[in-house]
């Protein structure tokens, strides 16, 4: 049976009518949309400086920066049908097929990212500390087998959202996703939520104990000039992307578990539901703003991605410059030609006829 199409947006739950907590989206569209424009650029050529990078020099850093990038590129491909449904203007078959794949494509993409940022975290702590018993986990194999893990796990978790089976509701402006899961979907979607916390805490835990190490080590080293000089530069990189993964994913997991009550109905009253929606939309914002920052972290980490960046804009402004030479060259050629033609031409003078008589 379909539900009623009368809403209401503010106040508590009334008999018969549903809570529109989504009619304010205005402003984040505005914000997705500058941060797709943004972000785009950057991991373009991120794409195309792991390509062109030297593969004998990877290591276990490498292997999660580019699981990383490739959560950044699914990101990139499933804000748009977000950007396009919070506008309110995409045809009704478009908004379901957000709310069924592309929305989980995203979160997909967000666990993924804190995954292989807390991985990147703990692989810079244990680079600095040189002991036998850390050496496996920075094979390379190792690595990549961790990534593959990861994505089957968050797979495993995420796909049964966009399989379960939804039900019909009639066509209305603001679909809020959640109407459209039935008891089951509803269930697995709260269960989905709070595994993904727990990858989260997980998560949040090596970061904070790598983080800590790292301090430590740089503290303890003071005496050995060498040793402080390496751990400085460990402990600032490991710091500078713990303090990006804290600002970028914690207030989102403040505010999701609460949400996630409002969308099970456990807390009915539609005002707490609207305070909440804003409050998780605020956050993720903020968690997809690490699609800007995720190419400095490339350049900064990677070596060969840095030095293939480098080689690829030093190639440019030499090629502008000869351009700009060769443009020069012929300009001059042109000139002194034309003024060559024009000192060859012998001048003619007027002839002018006598009409002496004798």
């Amino acid at each position: 049976m379909m539900p009623p199409s009368s809403n209401f947006s503010a106040g508590g739950a009334e008999q018969g009518m549903e809570c529109i907590v989504n009619d304010q989206m205005g402003p984040f569209t505005v914000l997705y949309i500058l941060i797709f424009i943004v972000s785009l650029p950057g991991n373009l050529l991120s794409v195309w400086a792991f390509i062109h990078s030297p593969r004998a020099q990877q290591q276990s850093t490498s292997v999660y920066l580019v699981n990383l990038l490739v959560a950044d590129l699914l990101l990139l491909l499933a804000l748009p049908f977000k950007i396009l449904k919070d506008l309110g203007a995409a045809p009704w078959s478009f908004m379901v097929f957000h709310c069924q794949a592309s929305a989980v494509t995203i979160y997909i993409s967000l666990y993924a990212s804190i995954a292989f940022l807390a991985l990147i975290i703990t692989d810079r702590y244990l680079q600095d500390c040189h002991t036998m018993r850390f050496l496996r986990l920075q094979e390379v194999g190792f690595a990549r087998l961790l990534s593959l893990v990861i994505w089957l796990l968050l797979l495993l978790i995420m796909v049964p959202n966009m399989a379960l089976p939804i039900q019909q509701v009639q066509v209305q402006q603001y679909l809020s996703c959640s109407s459209l899961k039935k008891d089951i979907s509803l269930h697995w979607h709260a269960l989905t939520v709070f595994l993904c916390t727990a990858l989260f805490l997980n998560a949040s835990a090596a970061v904070l104990l790598s983080s800590g190490l790292a301090l430590k080590r740089l503290l303890g080293s003071r005496s050995n000039t060498k040793l402080w000089v390496d751990s400085r530069h460990v402990a600032r990189s490991v710091t500078a992307v713990a303090l990006a993964y804290i600002l970028s994913f914690v207030p989102y997991h403040v505010v999701r578990t609460p949400y996630t009550l409002a969308q099970t109905e456990v807390i009915k009253d539609c005002q707490i539901k609207r305070q909440l929606f804003l409050g998780k939309e605020s956050t993720l914002l903020l968690s997809v703003l690490h699609l800007c920052f995720d190419p400095l972290l490339f350049f900064y980490l990677y070596t060969p991605f840095r030095h293939t960046v480098r080689k690829m804009f030093s190639c440019s402004r030499e090629q502008t410059g000869s351009d700009a030479e060769e443009q020069a060259a012929e300009e001059m050629i042109q000139h002194t030609t034309s003024v060559q033609q024009e000192l060859a031409v012998e001048p003619q003078m007027p002839t002018t006829t006598s009409n002496n008589e004798c």
